[in-house]
């Protein structure tokens, strides 16, 4: 009998994670579920946004052993999502990353539960910090349509495919904001060259 195919965010839902790097493109986002960790500040500087991705990866691979040798279900442990807000929009253009507020995020099947959660909680504790795993939930996302565009390329330098998207793309189209800046980080920023790194950029948009 074949091994059943592990399920991967990334081949279910192709179209929301391997887009153009080219042009920016409109989707339709289903509601998601996902683990995830609020903070605030620069994420270069600020301890707690370590402290939250460490928890997110840590109880995102403690489920995925849970589901694999209990659920008999198993499954490639998503890369790390975040949503991003300021009181000024302005700030991601211009970096003024102290106004940040963030929630990062790690997408997981829908049959991953609160209870999985919890368990896979209690089992990562002495890999995680307290705080954060305090701070830890289980979260549905609904987005609806969307922008979105591949950036390769540093972090620092998305700022002038921000402002084509928010001052160029949006107005053309007739769109508003409907939701937080949202980022998809294809790379291991430890182990990738700034350069190379592939992030998806997505806005949350309605009919302006």
């Amino acid at each position: 009998m074949a091994t059943p195919q592990k399920y991967d965010v990334k081949r279910e839902h192709r179209q929301l994670y391997a887009p153009s790097a080219k042009a920016f493109a409109l989707v339709e986002v289903p509601t998601m579920r996902y683990l995830a960790v609020d903070g605030h500040g620069d994420p270069n500087r600020v301890p707690e946004h370590a402290a939250a991705v460490g928890a997110l990866f840590a109880v995102s691979y403690a489920a995925k052993f849970l589901s694999a040798r209990e659920l008999g279900r198993d499954f490639v442990v998503a890369p790390l999502e975040g949503l991003w807000w300021a009181d000024d929009p302005q700030s991601f253009v211009t970096r003024v990353k102290d106004d940040w507020s963030w929630t990062m995020l790690i997408s997981q099947p829908e049959w991953i539960d609160d209870e999985h959660v919890a368990t896979a909680r209690e089992r990562a504790a002495s890999k995680a910090d307290a705080s954060a795993l305090e701070r830890l939930r289980l979260v549905e996302l609904h987005e609806g349509l969307c922008v979105q565009i591949l950036h390769v390329g540093s972090y620092d330098d998305e700022g002038p495919v921000l402002d084509r998207l928010h001052r160029e793309f949006m107005l053309e189209h007739g769109l508003e904001f409907n939701g937080e800046h949202h980022e998809i980080y294809l790379s291991d920023a430890r182990r990738t060259a700034p350069e190379k790194l592939r992030t998806v950029l997505r806005q949350p948009v309605r009919a302006g």
